[in-house]
């Protein structure tokens, strides 16, 4: 058997750009229903999602019979916890709140078995290697491992430049809420000011060679981040599209229930 290939990975790296959607529904059923949709990509989110390692793993075998490619965020960086994630069979990482290049130094190595990193080696026992069926899978773990790093503060956004440098990285996704509300708007992700800062770092992602990434609904505004170098991009919510449909179909009926409205992103 051999290791699972990752094409998103590939993908990025060739500059094609790929559309995805967020998953913070923590359920196997939607998850797959997403999956069945044709996007590009999906993100079992465990930061802001009710998510634990379990239902990650359910999902992940949900979404696995099509095309979509699982990408999975942590509530954070921990390396015990990604050592359990990659062991799961994820190949792609999305870490939130990174704000140094130290910090994306050692969640490098997070994803690397030695001597390229501190992986604990034990995928005998895991999904990842299908429990032992894929020949030489330690061996060839690392280069399918694709690292997301998320830029969502004034510092690390300050410290942009050297979180690209580390070798390892394969992208920056920018955080646009918590960007915004690091620099004093909060709520308001689709401030001017956020905007404008979050393509100029595209623009830097894209110089260095790296692969920016966003979240966003508004489609004018998607455009934008696409011409500033954002090749992986994220353009709903599955909570959110189901808030938006129920309330609207309500009003279908209820129009009085129009004073309810479900927030952008």
């Amino acid at each position: 058997m051999d290791i699972p290939f990752n094409q998103f990975k590939a993908d990025l790296h060739a500059g094609k750009t790929r559309i995805g959607l967020w998953l913070g529904l923590a359920d196997t059923f939607s998850a797959e229903i997403c999956a069945g949709t044709g996007f590009d990509w999906l993100l079992i989110d465990g930061e802001h999602g009710p998510n634990d390692l379990r239902s990650i793993l359910s999902q992940l075998q949900a979404i696995e019979p099509y095309p979509s490619h699982a990408i999975v965020r942590p509530p954070q960086g921990d390396h015990v916890l990604i050592k359990q994630l990659l062991e799961t069979g994820v190949q792609t990482l999305l870490i939130p709140m990174v704000d140094s290049a130290a910090q994306a130094t050692e969640l490098v190595r997070a994803m690397r078995y030695p001597p390229a990193g501190i992986r604990g080696v034990g995928a005998a026992l895991a999904r990842a290697s299908r429990w032992g069926r894929i020949k030489d899978y330690s061996a060839l773990a690392n280069d399918q491992m694709c690292l997301l790093l998320q830029v969502e503060t004034r510092e690390g956004f300050e410290n942009l430049e050297s979180i690209l440098a580390v070798e390892g990285v394969d992208g920056i996704f920018f955080g646009a809420a918590d960007l915004a509300a690091s620099y004093g708007h909060l709520g308001q992700s689709n401030h001017p000011h956020i905007v404008s800062m979050i393509e100029a770092g595209l623009q830097k992602v894209r110089a260095a060679g790296k692969c920016g990434g966003v979240l966003c609904s508004d489609q004018k505004i998607v455009q934008k981040y696409h011409d500033a170098g954002a090749r992986f991009i994220a353009v709903g919510i599955d909570a959110l599209l189901l808030a938006a449909a129920a309330t609207e179909l309500l009003r279908t009926y209820r129009p009085e229930a129009g004073a309810q409205s479900v927030s952008n992103y």
